[in-house]
C-alpha cells in the first residue's frame, strides 16, 4: 500500500488522482476497495470508465492549479457534468436533535461516488485548498499533494529519499570522474 500524499485526507478528488501512479500501477483496476476505504459505499462497479474519465479531468484541474494556468475547457465540462450525475438533496434528521444531511437519490451507486468526487474537485479548485495543490517534484512521480509547508517538495518521504539518494549518487559519480 502506498502512503497517502499530504492532503488526501482533506480531498477525495486529490486521492482519486493519486490512484494512478508510474507505470501500470492503478488502484482503480479493482475500484471497490479504494472506494470503500474512502467512505464511498458503492455496492458494485460494472464499468470503471466514469471513474477513470473523472480522474483524467481532475488531474488536468490540479495540474492547472499547480501551474497557475486555466485548465482545458473539456476538463472543466467533464467535472461539472460528473457533479450532476447524481442528485443530492438536503434531508432533516432528528436522532440527537436537528441536523441537515445531504442524501443521494441513488445511494450505493457509481453515479453517487462520481458526483461526490466531482463536487470535491470543485470545492478544491474553487476554494482555499486550490492554492496549495502541487505536483511531486520527484523524477517520475505523477502524484499531487497539498503543500502546507513551504519547504515540502515531495508527496512522500519515499519520493524525498529517492531524490536525495539520486543526488548523492550523482555526487559520487562526479567525484570519481574528477
Amino acid at each position: 500500500m502506498v502512503t497517502a500524499a499530504p492532503g488526501e485526507e482533506l480531498s477525495l478528488a486529490l486521492a482519486l488522482v493519486n490512484t494512478q501512479r508510474v507505470g501500470d500501477v492503478d488502484d482503480l483496476d479493482d475500484p471497490l476497495p479504494w472506494l470503500h476505504a474512502h467512505g464511498l459505499r458503492v455496492t458494485s462497479v460494472a464499468d470503471v470508465t466514469p471513474l477513470t474519465d473523472l480522474r483524467t479531468a481532475v488531474r488536468e484541474l490540479l495540474a492547472a492549479l499547480a501551474e497557475d494556468r486555466a485548465p482545458a475547457a473539456a476538463a472543466v465540462d467533464a467535472v461539472n457534468a460528473a457533479a450532476r450525475t447524481d442528485a443530492a438533496a438536503p434531508q432533516l434528521t432528528w436522532a440527537a436533535g436537528p441536523r441537515r444531511e445531504w442524501r443521494s437519490t441513488r445511494p450505493g451507486s457509481v453515479d453517487e461516488a462520481v458526483a461526490t468526487l466531482a463536487r470535491d474537485a470543485i470545492d478544491v479548485a474553487g476554494g482555499d485548498l486550490g492554492r496549495l495543490v502541487r505536483p511531486c517534484e520527484a523524477h517520475g512521480c505523477v502524484r499531487f499533494y497539498l503543500r502546507e509547508h513551504a519547504r515540502r517538495r515531495w508527496c512522500s518521504t519515499t519520493c524525498g529519499d529517492r531524490v536525495r539518494a539520486a543526488r548523492h549518487q550523482q555526487l559520487v559519480v562526479e567525484r570519481r570522474t574528477v
